[in-house]
């Protein structure tokens, strides 16, 4: 590979790794998996998912959802709060293939059922403890109007309960992943009690990857609906989904500069490349980025001794020992593991795989 510029690698192998993973994880615990693309956002990567067995995916927006509907995927959810001002858009998805819609309000649901022309497949999300968004799960005054809404609805059918427990990547600790898991899946479980009468077949969706990662047991939801293991990155290792030997993604930047003076190494790849994410490290330092070095068959552990410790636009700072420091020269490569992988791959729109395969990312094309 004849790599000059900042470029996103992709471990073919370590990602069918996981992908397979997951999918055996779901088998075993009777569960349909039903995976976030948002993460790859690319449609080859999106076949490997196929050839494990996958047949029906999340993502994020309506534009990913028009683009895997491109490639030939069929049962789609759109796991955002609906934009009624895409009113236009659902109805020429839905017209197509099956299309899952999030709902976080009555309002939506109204303004759904003015507007659809087409069948649409509803899911409430239940805010369960994120407080990102959604209806608390004891606030069965809200949850019953909104249900009679799509009760009365031509075009809306009621699937059933969804969560993202969003708050388990604050988490370091298995006990805890389990504690915000299994709370979760009762609230999920009371309201599909109170429920399930008036909707025999409503079903619960459940989807974060620590506690899909994490957890042997899955059992008490439908499906499953986790994204980044796909590539995981630093955050999940420092959580504890994945060892490092499962991220399956790595950054190449070019050395610039070197400054012996200050322990410093210059990078081109910054925040535009990386995405600003961080993770804190025990000592109050932060964490762009862990170094590796290039393999044969891929890249190593993370090195000691040295570190990607800033990020502005292009540039890329990393702080090295000594003896890290005399390893390198400008016009040297650099290999660094993302902290979060689904930004870095979206800012990079696009994947070099070990063996120079050139693959797309929905972000690279033209908007």
């Amino acid at each position: 590979m004849n790599i000059t510029v900042p470029t996103l690698l992709l471990d073919q192998e370590k990602c069918r790794r996981n992908i397979h993973k997951m999918a055996a994880k779901a088998d075993q615990n009777n569960v349909k998996l039903r995976p976030h693309f948002k993460t790859h956002q690319s449609w080859q990567v999106g076949e490997w998912f196929r050839e494990a067995g996958v047949d029906r995916i999340t993502v994020s927006s309506l534009r990913m959802a028009e683009y895997f509907a491109s490639h030939g995927w069929t049962d789609i959810m759109v796991a955002f709060p609906a934009n009624i001002l895409e009113m236009e858009r659902i109805n020429r998805l839905a017209a197509t293939i099956k299309l899952h819609l999030v709902a976080v309000n009555s309002e939506t649901i109204e303004a759904l059922a003015q507007g659809l022309l087409h069948p649409v497949y509803t899911w409430l999300k239940i805010d369960t403890g994120y407080h990102r968004t959604g209806i608390l799960p004891t606030d069965h005054g809200h949850i019953s109007l909104t249900l009679e809404s799509i009760k009365q609805s031509v075009n809306l059918y009621f699937s059933g309960f969804l969560a993202h427990d969003g708050h388990t990547y604050k988490q370091t600790e298995k006990a805890a992943v389990q504690a915000i898991h299994n709370t979760t899946v009762s609230a999920l479980q009371e309201l599909q009690t109170k429920y399930k009468p008036h909707f025999p077949d409503l079903k619960l969706s459940l989807g974060d990857t620590p506690s899909c990662s994490m957890l042997d047991d899955l059992s008490g939801v439908d499906e499953i609906r986790p994204g980044n293991y796909v590539f995981y990155d630093l955050t999940q290792q420092h959580i504890g989904s994945c060892t490092f030997d499962e991220i399956a993604v790595c950054m190449a930047c070019p050395v610039v500069a070197i400054h012996p003076e200050r322990n410093e190494i210059i990078l081109y790849g910054g925040s535009v490349h990386f995405s600003k994410d961080v993770l804190p490290q025990a000592d109050g330092s932060l964490c762009f980025g862990r170094i590796v070095e290039l393999t044969e068959s891929g890249w190593t552990a993370p090195k000691e001794g040295i570190m990607l410790v800033s990020l502005s636009q292009e540039h890329g700072i990393v702080k090295a020992s000594d003896a890290e420091l005399a390893k390198y020269k400008i016009g040297d490569l650099l290999y660094v593991l993302p902290v979060h992988s689904c930004l870095t791959a979206d800012a990079m729109r696009g994947y070099t795989t070990l063996e120079g395969e050139q693959l797309e990312h929905l972000s690279g094309l033209l908007k």
